[in-house]
């Protein structure tokens, strides 16, 4: 199973951090716009995103519950019926959320950094530093401090959660 080391830090501004992330960024912008649909799932999360209408990518992953770098499990398998493996999903398991965003994306060696506008919660930055297979996570927990210091992300900007989880408590406040 791939590996990464994950980081979410809510922004005030994604304008003030977009001009950071392009200084480290060999590749990028890019912009996507993505539809997470997240099904009922014991072992982890399991998210179909749909990118466009004959393309997705079923995606399982598994992390903890807290604010920080922290490592993540992840398969992602790709799809050119999206609509269809919802539905599917949606019988047979059940969907526990829905996020919509606009994501900023930019390639900065190994690490993905995420400048997210989600739908109903606000402006995010995320980083994912890809792990080799076998290595040490200290490296890439190393890197993502490295990249939060240099995108000026503060310890009290991290979330533990993930933004299903923050929709969820926002419609439950």
């Amino acid at each position: 199973m791939a590996r990464n080391v994950e980081i979410k830090a809510r922004v005030a501004d994604i304008a003030s951090v977009e001009p950071l992330a392009a200084a480290l960024a060999e590749q990028g912008p890019f912009t996507i716009e993505q539809d997470d649909t997240f099904f009922a799932c014991p072992n982890g999360r399991l998210k179909l995103r749909a990118l466009a209408e004959n393309d997705g990518q079923l995606i399982f992953y598994r992390r903890a519950d807290s604010a920080g770098p922290k490592e993540s499990f992840y398969v992602i398998s790709a799809t050119s019926a999206p609509d269809t493996l919802r539905e599917t999903l949606a019988l047979a398991y059940g969907v526990t959320g829905r996020v919509r965003k606009r994501r900023t994306l930019y390639l900065a060696g190994r690490t993905r950094i995420h400048l997210d506008q989600v739908e109903g919660l606000g402006e995010f930055l995320e980083l994912e530093v890809v792990l080799a297979e076998g290595e040490a996570l200290e490296a890439g927990l190393a890197e993502a401090h490295v990249l939060m210091t240099r995108l000026g992300v503060e310890p009290a900007q991290l979330l533990e959660w993930a933004y299903v989880d923050l929709l969820e408590r926002k419609q439950s406040d």
